[in-house]
């Protein structure tokens, strides 16, 4: 065993690694397996899951806490202030550290705690089946390493992302392999639900707005996941991916437009 992989089995940092989940049982385990030895604790934000989720999660060695869903950003903020640490590693219950990144993060305490306040990495998608992210991945960037004296999780209903404000922010290699979807079926469900989700909480918009928009999303959205986000280097997965998530987002502006419809005043 190296030296660095010894500093890391026998030390583990002051950091509060924080989860949000609901019905997670079949990937729960492998998030926190890959934290649970080198991060000071582990808790898992539970919203009602009807399957072993809390189970499962206890018999990983976290700690598991209730709370109704009040809404994305609201219950990020709701497990940041149950973690004893300030420093937080936040991540989705089905999201994995490399070793890259877990070195990385080892690495940025060994002098005491990080300058910064907050740090990102990148967060790619593992399709179903896959063992690994595509070929030039390149789907999210988040920040998940931060300081909750500094900065925090925006209060958003519909968004669950870090405010890093005026903060300067530093960068992390290796980062979070995404296993987002257990099938293609499962990603058809979960888009439809997050359209739905989104086209209730966003923000209002105009009937021309929408129209616009319901001519130009659907390829728009293809191109971009297809080419700009590289889905085109994992097949015909990668193509049924990219189709599917640009449907539904086109889906959203559908029934933000149903919705407009519905809340006109009828003329007298």
């Amino acid at each position: 065993m190296t030296d660095s992989a010894a500093t890391l089995n026998t030390h583990r940092l002051p950091v509060s690694c924080f989860i949000i989940a609901f019905n997670e049982a079949d990937r729960i385990a492998r998030t926190i397996a890959s934290v649970a030895d080198w991060v000071d604790e582990v808790i898992v934000i539970d919203s009602g899951s009807t399957d072993d989720t809390v189970a499962v999660a206890q018999a990983a060695g976290a700690e598991v806490i209730y709370n109704a869903w009040p809404g994305f950003g609201q219950q990020k903020r709701f497990g940041e202030e149950q973690c004893r640490n300030d420093w937080l590693l936040n991540l989705d219950a089905d999201e994995v550290v490399t070793p890259l990144l877990r070195l990385a993060i080892s690495n940025l305490f060994q002098g005491g705690p990080p300058m910064l306040a907050a740090y990102g990495t990148p967060v790619n998608i593992v399709y179903p089946g896959w063992s690994k992210p595509r070929m030039w991945a390149r789907d999210h960037y988040c920040l998940r390493l931060y300081d909750r004296q500094r900065v925090r999780f925006k209060d958003s209903t519909l968004h669950d992302s870090v405010d890093p404000g005026a903060e300067r922010v530093g960068d992390l290699p290796g980062g979070l392999d995404h296993y987002s979807v257990r099938s293609l079926d499962d990603l058809i469900r979960k888009c439809d639900e997050r359209a739905a989700y989104n086209a209730t909480h966003s923000k209002p918009k105009s009937a021309p707005a929408l129209n616009a928009r319901l001519l130009v999303d659907l390829p728009w959205n293809f191109l971009k996941y297809y080419f700009v986000r590289t889905h085109f280097t994992g097949g015909m997965t990668g193509f049924q991916f990219a189709a599917i998530t640009a449907f539904y987002r086109w889906v959203r502006i559908v029934r933000m437009k149903e919705s407009l419809l519905k809340n006109k005043p009828t003329q007298q």
